[in-house]
């Protein structure tokens, strides 16, 4: 049995569109309850994500910097509250997919004035 063209070439198509990996997006960090802490644009518990961005958008090696800070979290980044590890719902992959959207939404880097050490906080020798 002989598949029409136009049927072989969407079925190609759809094996093609379900290999692509996902783009991640607010939908993806809302997911992974990203947004119970960080929102866009504001403070909330944690810094908005384009103040991340902001920070973050000319370092180089950010990407690896950050992903390491989903997953294994961090203290004394933002202010004394500290960033709880999500590598127990938040995998590798999904991490990198997630930083690279936070970096994308300020891709410039505007708007960051580069603050000291958080108060309570003991300054990184780093």
């Amino acid at each position: 049995m002989k598949l029409p063209a136009a049927a072989l070439s969407a079925a190609l198509a759809a094996c093609t569109l379900s290999a692509a990996p996902a783009f991640a997006d607010e939908a993806l960090a809302k997911a992974k309850n990203c947004t119970g802490c960080h929102v866009l644009d504001q403070k909330r518990v944690g810094p908005a994500f384009k103040d991340i961005a902001a920070r973050y958008a000319k370092q180089p090696g950010a990407v690896d910097k950050l992903i390491g800070k989903v997953l294994n979290g961090s203290v004394c980044e933002w202010s004394v509250v500290p960033m709880p590890p999500n590598k127990y719902h938040v995998n590798e992959s999904e991490a990198r997919e997630l930083v690279q959207w936070i970096l994308s939404t300020n891709p410039d880097g505007s708007g960051w004035a580069k603050a000291g050490t958080p108060v309570g906080c003991t300054p990184k020798l780093n």
